[in-house]
């Protein structure tokens, strides 16, 4: 075949037209946000009747089970207030700096295990069993040492969430065709740049999947502390979640749940969006 029957342009039937180089029209943008909302409100839908179906067969006495109507009204009271606020922010700033001090930890040290098959063959199967422990088995352990601080909070949302980091990118450099590898070497890449623009890049789907993995310990571990760990002068979700209990403010407390809930539920939606953009870079994520 001729190269100037390849260069002419296609007619009729046997043209194609390429697509991915074109805007989707806000119609279609609407149309796929919708499609990525609607099952997120009916499963809140069905949660919320079935929450009400409850109140209306009186499972259980309101002051133990208050109705959604008591419950967002008293959410929608903390909303307006400072220390809801100011609740939040703590929590938040806790998270942020365990998980990124887990981060730092766990990348280091899968990469670390990854590399070195004596540091594997030492430490690879107690990353997978601190992986698997709980993290309130460490709490008193943790409360002996730092005491009643933010530190032993700190010390168990760090060791909640680095192993499942580590693990993520101890899998996902395993997982690197070994002729990425030799690729490289042939081409004359060293150790470092090896791992910098080879090995890492091609394990990132995995190690974002242990990041995500990290996160949902590190958030759990934190809100066990914040209910365990009382800081004296320091409010948080945990410690009001605990006050409201005591007080047997049970709407208070769903309402706290709730808050729970969203901030996780922003927290995985990051995660995932993050997920799916690495899977499109790859072409193995398709756009409908």
């Amino acid at each position: 075949m001729s190269l100037d029957v390849i260069d002419r342009p296609a007619t009729g039937k046997a043209r194609i037209e390429t697509t991915s180089s074109r805007r989707p029209s806000p119609l279609a943008v609407a149309g796929r946000s919708w499609s990525w909302t609607w099952p997120k409100l009916f499963a809140i839908a069905i949660v919320i009747g079935f929450w009400q179906f409850l109140i209306w067969i009186e499972w259980r006495p309101p002051f133990v089970l208050p109705p959604p109507s008591a419950v967002f009204s008293e959410l929608g009271t903390l909303l307006q207030t400072a220390r809801f606020w100011d609740s939040v922010a703590t929590t938040l700033q806790r998270a942020a700096f365990g998980y990124t001090a887990a981060l730092i930890i766990g990348s280091a040290l899968g990469i670390a295990v990854s590399r070195v098959r004596t540091l594997r063959l030492a430490v690879g199967s107690l990353v997978t069993g601190l992986q698997t422990m709980p993290s309130i088995a460490w709490f008193p352990f943790a409360i002996v040492v730092f005491g009643g601080s933010q530190n032993a909070i700190t010390f168990v949302v760090v060791l909640g969430a680095a192993p499942s980091i580590a693990n993520g990118i101890i899998s996902g450099i395993d997982h690197v065709p070994p002729t990425f590898v030799r690729l490289g070497k042939v081409m004359g890449a060293g150790n470092f740049t090896l791992y910098r623009h080879i090995v890492l890049p091609a394990a990132m789907p995995s190690y974002v999947a242990g990041l995500s993995q990290g996160w949902a310990f590190a958030w759990r571990s934190l809100m066990a502390g914040e209910l365990l760990v009382i800081v004296l002068g320091v409010t948080s979700i945990g410690a009001n979640l605990d006050f409201a209990r005591q007080f047997n403010r049970m709407d208070e407390v769903i309402a706290w749940m709730i808050v729970i809930l969203i901030i996780g539920m922003i927290a995985d939606s990051i995660f995932t969006s993050l997920s799916h953009f690495l899977r499109r870079r790859r072409g193995l994520a398709i756009d409908d």
